[in-house]
């Protein structure tokens, strides 16, 4: 485990709440599945709670697992050594800016973490420079600014996005391949949390409300982008 760079205690309480909630990471993976593959990179790994979702896809030979928080970090490594993640995960006590510049992913996922980020475009223009050709920028976050509730603010959520957003954090070197959103039904358990329980609690249930976009490289694929007419 690289521990050499930089380092953040982890103060948010959901990582815990959302452990156990299976249904939804395996509904979201498998709508997913298809953008993943070859060597991904996952920012902000946690405690491995998508991790195993990501790294269980066929196509995937190689996870680079981000994670700054050092005990979180620790249980990663541990999760690799007892068999609950595959051998083929490497992990490291970083964030995204750590990594040197040959580094470089098919897929770079953002599970529920650009949210955290308060520079979010800088961010994203980062990532981008760890693409290789055609490769993927993957974001499943928070969906609707209206919907950004105390819960939000308890848990260090800066932002929740909207399609708007999208195009504002589109580095010249992305394209927007698709944005859509995965379980529109939670909407309505969203505004019910936000109008019974106007306080840092949250409804625990299986199931929430993200909006998911995803970038392909333009560098070489612009054109294949096009000619499949992705929307």
């Amino acid at each position: 485990m690289d521990v050499k760079r930089a380092e953040i205690n982890y103060q948010g309480t959901e990582l815990e709440l959302f452990a156990d909630a299976v249904n939804w990471k395996t509904y979201w993976s498998k709508t997913l599945q298809h953008y993943v593959a070859g060597t991904v990179i996952e920012v902000g790994a946690g405690i491995g709670g998508s991790t195993k979702y990501i790294c269980a896809h066929p196509g995937v030979d190689h996870c680079i697992c981000l994670e700054p928080d050092p005990n979180f970090a620790a249980h990663l490594s541990n999760m690799v050594v007892t068999g609950l993640l595959p051998n083929y995960c490497e992990i490291r006590c970083n964030i995204l800016s750590d990594l040197p510049s040959n580094v470089q992913a098919n897929a770079i996922f953002y599970t529920d973490v650009l949210e955290h980020i308060e520079k979010d475009e800088e961010e994203i223009a980062a990532a981008a420079t760890h693409l290789t050709t055609g490769g993927r920028l993957i974001v499943l976050s928070p969906a609707f600014s209206w919907l950004y509730s105390p819960f939000d603010k308890s848990v260090g959520h800066h932002r929740r996005y909207s399609r708007k957003d999208v195009r504002r954090l589109t580095a010249p070197s992305l394209a927007i391949e698709r944005v859509f959103f995965l379980d529109s039904l939670g909407v309505l358990l969203s505004v019910a949390n936000r109008i019974i329980l106007p306080s840092d609690r949250e409804v625990r249930l299986d199931f929430g409300t993200v909006t998911s976009f995803q970038y392909l490289n333009m560098l070489t694929t612009f054109f294949a982008l096009s000619e499949a007419e992705v929307s």
